[in-house]
């Protein structure tokens, strides 16, 4: 290639950049280009156009598209392997689809083709197309890591038809989600199908309306890669850890666990929280209350209650009764007199709109879902729900982000609704912007708000179920009280001095009482919402307090003291919602994670159990948690989880190459998988039932687990393959049928995973309930059942 410097335009960088490793070279179709590579990003680029280099080389006879023979169906690879060479297919000459796009549901792809209109054809992947195998870890580690995909069983005849499609679209659009795991289903659809990549085009928007529809489609892009690799390499080192640790654990404990890289720090946290609690020695201390009434309330009917803060100017403290009795006793003869009384105002912000951590908190707080539940319901608000004669239409926007942007149309649409509906004292003199506290949150997209705020709850009930409209009630709430004026408290501060009768003053214990109330003088946001109470979090006790009217000077009238005696409580047991915003805090795992992390830790693997809200590790948990622990120190360390979240989203951000920080991670990792396997005990146990095998005689029952959880078997397999079905009883006889023909209480599991109570000679006995009968509980009336369970 001539010395001479040629500029392109680079798709990436998005300007024109000089050209390195220029080649001179001819389309298929006959034309002259030069092919090279960005100097600044190495992004592929074309300069179209005859050079000197072109005349060296021989030109190719051009294709006439319209005379090109018909291409053959090409079959769909059941294996294929990442690759960064790219499909050159050229559109059939077959019947025109028209511009197709691709998304990844049906219910999208409903809401969608409404607002492009004609010369469109929407089509549905119904998901990824392709995944790693499931039989094997489908990683080469010995080859740059290199993962092998295949095109999913259930999937094939999806992939053919959209192939089909593909050939003859005009141009193509992936529409899939916008984000890192959406940009993966996009360049997988793009492999699977063989897509031209010139025809191809990526678009992203944030919400299923008209306008966000119809913007992106007016800017798509290609493909980035950046995002894809950074979704690649999660992928990549999930497998890694996860297909040759749980074997490991297969080996060593039992069947059918699991480990992962996030799974397991979750699991960790709630093991590590449960020992907190067992070593956890409660310590005595007191409090000491004065109950007075003013003086001129001799009714005594407003009493109130002042606290001890200050003795001898320093904080009250108090271990012993024998101490609080002591002060009890001097503080009776005492005058009580104010010495302060400050008054102000408090203002209290609302909070942001939801982003996916804080949605699934406020679900599980406010409405008890769990998180996969709040996450099922919000995927299908956003994918539209049919509403009458406007059709399919996405409700609220992407629901997977951990950023509290707002777009300023929204707000701008907010501050008139606002305004129309509470009036101008309820609209703040900006609109609020707020930063969220996540680690490495993705500020370019948007938090979690309804697409149009004209459109109530109200209007939307016809058309929601009972679930839906809970959950969309909550989003658009949140998100107009987020963009609503500050609530206003009136505060009050009294202080009260225990004074002595005694002459010599500086010999005597100088006490000071305190009494604080805070009474809501603006409602604010407050008017449509509020934030559920953090359940391990402290009551607000002053709020709504009333206080009589005191003055300095002003001697109330002591009725009692009152010593209260408290112990020092451990920290509290993780709920589902605390536990992702502790994961979120810690930097670990990303919105995407969160639900299924919880589900994978309660409802697969069982190494936590649920007490009312609250997660409780299983025995089985703990085990699993220790021997990770102490072989694979790195992987369960909560800092270094979190710097591996730190490197996936340098990936994302072009920063850094995807196969060397996988390297960095596994060889380390390898190494340490090599010596747990010689040196991690075994720690199987055999559970006996009691009883031998009705089918070989010689063998005994014992409990086994498999894919669904328990069951029992022969301990002569695979020689004897019976099996029975495991029931896990109570030792409570059925309130039906106990008492006539011998039934008992079980335990049972709905589809998604909720305990309820059941009687073992179910069908002849239907007695079934959410809560655990007693012993002696009879059921007389058929209106005391809890029939329809799901």
């Amino acid at each position: 290639m001539a010395n001479e410097k040629m500029q392109a335009y680079c798709l990436k960088c998005k300007t024109q950049r000089e050209m390195s490793e220029a080649v001179a070279t001819f389309t298929r179709v006959g034309q002259a280009t030069t092919k090279g590579v960005c100097s600044v990003c190495g992004t592929t680029m074309y300069k179209m156009g005859e050079t000197a280099d072109h005349a060296n080389l021989e030109k190719p006879e051009k294709v006439n598209p319209a005379t090109k023979p018909k291409a053959k169906k090409a079959k769909v690879a059941t294996t294929t392997k990442s690759s960064s060479n790219k499909t050159s297919q050229k559109k059939s000459s077959g019947k025109s689809v028209g511009k197709l796009v691709i998304v990844e549901s049906p219910a999208k792809a409903r809401s969608i083709e409404r607002y492009l209109g004609k010369g469109y054809t929407v089509k549905a992947s119904k998901g990824h197309v392709r995944d790693l195998l499931k039989s094997r870890m489908s990683v080469d580690v010995n080859n740059h890591y290199e993962p092998e995909y295949r095109v999913l069983n259930d999937k094939r005849t999806i992939v053919n038809e959209l192939k089909t499609n593909v050939l003859h679209a005009e141009e193509i659009y992936l529409a899939t989600d916008p984000d890192r795991e959406g940009e993966a289903i996009a360049w997988h659809l793009m492999q699977a199908t063989e897509m031209d990549e010139a025809r191809t085009k990526r678009v992203v928007f944030h919400e299923i309306t008209p306008k966000a529809v119809q913007e992106a489609f007016e800017h798509p892009r290609a493909i980035n890669m950046d995002l894809v690799n950074a979704q690649q390499a999660r992928r990549v080192l999930d497998r890694l850890v996860g297909y040759q640790l749980s074997p490991l654990l297969w080996k060593k404990v039992r069947n059918y666990l699991s480990a992962g890289r996030v799974q397991s720090i979750a699991a960790r946290l709630i093991v590590d929280r449960e020992r907190e609690i067992n070593r956890f020695i409660p310590h005595e201390y007191w409090s000491i209350h004065a109950r007075l009434h003013a003086p001129s309330d001799p009714s005594k009917k407003g009493l109130f209650t002042a606290n001890l803060i200050k003795v001898n100017q320093q904080d009250f403290v108090c271990s012993t009764e024998a101490e609080a009795q002591a002060h009890v006793q001097a503080l009776q003869s005492r005058t009580y007199q104010v010495s302060e009384v400050k008054r102000g105002t408090r203002k209290r912000k609302p909070s942001a709109p939801f982003t996916t951590s804080t949605l699934q908190q406020e679900g599980s707080r406010r409405l008890n879902f769990n998180t996969n539940r709040t996450m099922q319901i919000a995927q299908r608000l956003y994918e539209g729900i049919e509403l009458g004669t406007e059709g399919p239409v996405g409700l609220i926007t992407y629901m997977r982000t951990d950023s509290v942007n707002v777009s300023e149309e929204a707000q701008a649409e907010t501050r008139v609704f606002v305004l129309n509906q509470y009036g101008q004292d309820y609209l703040p003199e900006k609109a609020p912007k707020y930063k969220t506290n996540a680690k490495s949150a993705q500020e370019a997209h948007e938090a979690i708000r309804p697409t149009s705020i004209t459109r109530t709850p109200e209007e939307a009930r016809p058309y929601l179920n009972a679930e839906e409209l809970k959950l969309y009630t909550l989003i658009w709430q949140r998100f107009i009280a987020s963009q609503m004026s500050d609530a206003i408290y009136n505060t009050l501060r009294v202080d009260i001095q225990a004074i002595s009768n005694q002459a010599n003053q500086q010999e005597i214990a100088q006490y000071l009482f305190r009494i604080t109330g805070s009474t809501l003088a603006f409602k604010g946001f407050t008017i449509i919402y509020e934030e559920a109470a953090n359940e391990d979090a402290p009551e607000e006790s002053d709020v709504g307090l009333l206080i009589p009217a005191l003055n300095e000077g002003d001697q109330p009238k002591l009725v009692a003291i009152l010593p209260e005696q408290h112990f020092t409580q451990p920290p509290p047991r993780y709920t589902e919602a605390s536990l992702v915003q502790t994961l979120e805090e810690l930097g670990i795992g990303r919105p995407s994670t969160y639900a299924p992390t919880v589900k994978v830790i309660e409802q697969e693997r069982g190494y936590v159990t649920k007490d009312g809200k609250r997660l409780v590790p299983t025995e089985i948990g703990t085990t699993v948690t220790d021997l990770l622990v102490n072989y694979f120190p790195n992987v369960m360390d909560y800092s270094f989880t979190a710097r591996m979240e730190d490197r996936l989203d340098e990936i994302a951000d072009g920063v850094i190459e995807w196969v060397p920080m996988i390297d960095d991670f596994y060889r380390p990792f390898a190494e340490r998988l090599e010596q747990a396997t010689q040196d991690m005990p075994e720690l199987k146990q055999v559970e006996h039932v009691g009883r031998a095998c009705p089918s070989c005689g010689d063998g005994q029952l014992i409990v086994k687990h498999g894919r669904f959880g328990k069951f029992i078997g022969c301990n002569n397999h695979p020689d004897c393959t019976h099996t029975e079905t495991y029931v896990e009883l109570v030792g409570i006889p059925c309130p039906t049928c106990g008492a006539t023909d011998g039934g008992e209480i079980s335990i049972l599991k709905t589809k998604r995973g909720k305990v309820f109570y059941g009687c073992t000679r179910y069908p002849n006995c239907d007695y079934k309930s959410w809560k655990l009968p007693t012993k002696d509980e009879k059921i007389n009336a058929e209106s005391e059942k809890e029939p329809d369970l799901p």
